[in-house]
């Protein structure tokens, strides 16, 4: 990278959007416009930038989040390309975290699907600026306003065009500026020769009053329009475009750009806005942390002269290099060479190398500083969530989000060679990943693997073939139910006593366990032992005897989650007791408090949306029933029924196949996990049964 572009002329941005709604296609445009590329990949030809992986160009879709940096005029722009399949949302999760803004891709047919719903509430939770652009503007049944209404109606977004289609689907032929009152079209096929002119007349009236509707949403979020509009006053195109900014930087507006990445339309002008409306990383809200040893709250600045504050997002495995370490640096710098500080473990880690990421190609740098996003080399213990700084002034981000896995599968090595190969090919995965995790069941005897979805573990093991030249047999594919109370109970004894000769063990908790009101929490531990009746050198492993027996419940060894444990008196002998007796006392306290406070099972419910021809909405509707499907709403879309349901995913295994026969591979679906329930109890007898069923095998 010959140049580095000053703070405030940087955006680290990302894009993001429902599946095959064109994010890799959009960011191909993107470097092929900016120069960092001289020819266009194609998807179906497996041959874009970003999408590098064999997995990614095999099967036409983003698995993991790809980086790359490129230049537009005096603008450098960091751009991450995120996957689109729910089964690997924890990448555009970590994405989100160190990203300053986002271009939101939406699909003028299919319109705002779960998906988009997904990405826009992460959007929002880490409260990243973004602008729209509704792609695919001349697809068969392509509907610009339709779009915008599901933004207000399914988004809840505070948006308004600032471009317009100049006719759509088969008559898309440009672009209506609606800022600058220009029409933008093109004479050749690239995109490269674009031509301004005056809006037609038949189309005046129309522009006229879609730039009153912007002018009036933009004044609605800021005063200076606020005031010219009220009065009357001479609104310019400078004005307007800067009030944007204020509002799209306060996270209060989100412009609305349209276009064809595919067919090389419009995507310039999205690369402008990009420069024009998202911030800097001198423009958004200083990064905050905890001090490790007082937990006092620090803010740190956008400054290469700041104290150093990074957050590692990322592990990814290079064959050539080792692990590479995605880093965005909030304050300082970092360089080659260097030492710097894990607050987060606790440990200092030297820096091999830094390198700026192309996709899968690296260029080595000396050193890197505040708002840059890069991979460094030569780390031992950090993971995905960990900070980085200086052992003098330490801090600790806020770490990410991680989904809970919904589908597990057993795994074996095909031969004995490979048996002890396998954990440690595991242990990277789950490094690199943190939304996959893999346990060793002692009841079964196998290795249990457990991720968002089939396609995720599907893509595990297809790794672990090519990768690590590693064959494994797998079994079905099985929901990942959890375990829960549904009553509290009070005053739960456990104790662990054993007498020897010698030195005994001595250990006695009293517990109270009670269902958590916030769902989602896992388990939540709280100490409220007064007057010393168990030493504090003892609480830490009474919490992780209770954290190590709600990993197997009682009713059918499924993780615990959704419960407040209180941890309220106890006893211990001088010489006797130990940290082991504490945590096998508590461990027992659990397993019979969760017995006496009414144990059910939770599954994970989906929510999944089917596009299907009215001819076959029956059947479609028919068989979702029988799924134990509860539906939320139905639409139309153009020709076609939509369905939105909540349904177990234990019912949803091979769906694929079933709805293609059923509408003759015309109806197509989206899914993802929403929430767990509650099992009914004819389903949970059939999951004891099967557990008992497999046990007997074993």
């Amino acid at each position: 990278m010959a140049k580095k572009a000053p703070l405030e002329m940087v955006r680290n941005i990302g894009v993001i959007a429902h599946i095959d709604a064109g994010k890799t296609t959009t960011t191909e445009r993107f470097l092929y416009y900016t120069g960092v590329i001289h020819k266009i990949g194609d998807i179906d030809e497996g041959t874009t930038t970003m999408d590098w992986m064999p997995q990614e160009q095999e099967r036409g879709i983003t698995i993991t989040s790809a980086s790359t940096t490129c230049f537009w005029g005096d603008y450098q722009i960091n751009i991450i390309d995120t996957p689109g399949h729910v089964d690997f949302t924890v990448e555009v999760e970590r994405s989100l975290k160190v990203l300053d803004g986002a271009v939101v891709v939406l699909c003028a047919s299919s319109g705002v699907q779960p998906q988009t719903e997904t990405v826009w509430r992460q959007a929002d939770r880490y409260k990243v600026p973004r602008i729209a652009f509704i792609n695919k503007m001349d697809r068969m049944g392509a509907d610009f306003d339709h779009v915008l209404e599901q933004m207000y109606d399914r988004l809840g977004a505070h948006a308004a065009p600032i471009q317009i289609p100049y006719g759509q689907a088969e008559d898309f032929k440009g672009i209506i500026d609606l800022i600058n009152e220009k029409l933008i079209t093109y004479t050749d096929a690239e995109g490269l020769e674009i031509v301004r002119q005056e809006i037609p007349a038949d189309w005046k009236e129309k522009v006229k009053k879609y730039r009153h509707d912007l002018i009036e949403k933009v004044a609605e979020i800021d005063d200076a329009m606020m005031d010219s509009f009220v009065h009357g006053k001479e609104i310019s195109v400078e004005d307007i475009m800067f009030a944007i900014r204020r509002g799209v930087i306060k996270n209060e507006f989100i412009p609305v750009l349209c276009g064809t990445s595919l067919r090389n339309r419009g995507v310039q002008m999205v690369i402008d806005a990009v420069c024009d409306y998202l911030p800097s990383p001198l423009e958004v809200p200083a990064i905050t942390g905890k001090e490790p040893k007082t937990g006092e709250h620090i803010e740190r600045l956008a400054d290469e002269n700041e104290p150093l504050s990074a957050l590692v997002f990322k592990l990814a495995l290079d064959p050539y290099v080792g692990k590479l370490f995605y880093t965005r640096i909030y304050s300082g710098k970092i360089i080659s060479g260097s030492t710097v500080y894990n607050a987060t473990k606790r440990t200092k880690e030297r820096i091999a190398k830094i390198v700026w990421m192309h996709a899968n190609k690296q260029e080595i740098v000396d050193q890197a500083t505040a708002g840059d996003i890069i991979a460094l080399v030569g780390l031992k213990d950090s993971k995905t969530g960990d900070t980085l700084c200086e052992q003098d002034t330490p801090i600790i981000l806020e770490s990410m989000r991680m989904p809970e896995p919904v589908v597990s599968m057993a795994i074996e090595p095909k031969t004995k060679a490979d048996q002890d190969k396998i954990g440690m090919t595991l242990k990277k995965f789950a490094d690199e990943d943190p939304s996959f995790r893999f346990k060793y069941n002692t009841e079964t005897a196998e290795t249990i693997i457990s991720g968002m979805g089939e396609l995720h573990l599907d893509i595990i093991v297809d790794r672990m073939r090519r990768e690590f030249n590693l064959e494994a047999n797998v079994g079905r594919p099985q929901v990942a139910y959890k375990e829960t109370i549904t009553r509290k109970v009070e005053g739960v004894t456990g104790k662990y006593i054993m007498q020897s000769g010698g030195k005994g063990q001595y250990g006695h908790v009293i517990i109270d366990v009670a269902p958590a009101e916030e769902k989602g929490k896992g388990v939540e531990f709280i100490d409220k032992i007064r007057g010393g009746s168990i030493p504090r050198e003892f609480i830490k492993p009474c919490e992780e005897g209770i954290r190590t027996a709600a990993l197997n419940g009682v009713l059918g060894s499924y993780p615990v989650t959704d419960i407040v444990v209180t941890l309220v008196d106890g006893s211990y002998h001088d010489v006797d007791s130990s940290e082991l007796a504490f945590q096998l006392a508590a461990k027992y306290a659990l397993h019979d408090a969760l017995r006496l406070g009414k144990p059910v099972f939770l599954e994970p419910i989906m929510d999944i949306e089917v596009t299907v021809p009215d001819d076959f909405m029956g059947q479609v509707i028919g068989d979702l029933n029988t799924r134990r499907a509860k539906i939320v709403s139905m639409g139309t879309r153009g020709k076609l029924k939509t369905a939105r349901c909540e349904v177990p995913l234990a019912e949803m295994f091979n769906y694929a196949n079933a709805v293609r026969s059923l509408s003759q591979g015309r109806a197509t679906f989206s899914m993802e996990p929403a929430f767990y329930a509650e099992v009914p109890g004819h389903v949970a007898e059939k999951i004891i049964g099967k557990k008992a069923a497999m046990a007997e095998k074993k």
